[in-house]
């Protein structure tokens, strides 16, 4: 049923941007998604709003996993193996979002483990 409203959406769409003139000068997928929105279009289209959406966040969704993967690769290697899931979800956050962990003084972190209390029950 989506298909045939979509189909349908999409006539119409094509349609009323050749015979408007606001949509004339655009220079792009992202420009054609501003101006859906500032002129309300993107409630009269709602699944070619989507499509739209979905184009422009495709290459980075894309980037992202390839980044996660070419991640694993590196922290994955024979010696961590034996990693457990919640180790390698740790290691390959703090990997992929260097950027961001290189911002934070080791310090700081030294000293909150030093705050925290002792897991293991004494014998």
């Amino acid at each position: 049923m989506d298909l045939i409203i979509l189909d349908n959406q999409i006539e119409n769409f094509i349609v009323d941007m050749r015979s408007n003139d606001a949509f004339i000068n655009l220079k792009g997928v992202g420009e054609l998604a501003q101006k859906l929105v500032e002129t309300r279009k993107h409630d009269i289209f709602p699944l070619v709003f989507s499509l739209i959406k979905l184009a422009l966040i495709l290459s980075i969704a894309t980037a992202t996993v390839e980044r996660a993967f070419s991640a694993t690769k590196i922290i994955n290697n024979h010696l961590h193996n034996r990693m457990g899931d919640s180790l390698m979800n740790d290691c390959l956050l703090t990997y992929i979002e260097k950027d961001i962990f290189s911002c934070i003084d080791n310090d700081l972190i030294v000293q909150q483990f030093q705050k925290m209390k002792t897991r293991r029950e004494k014998l």
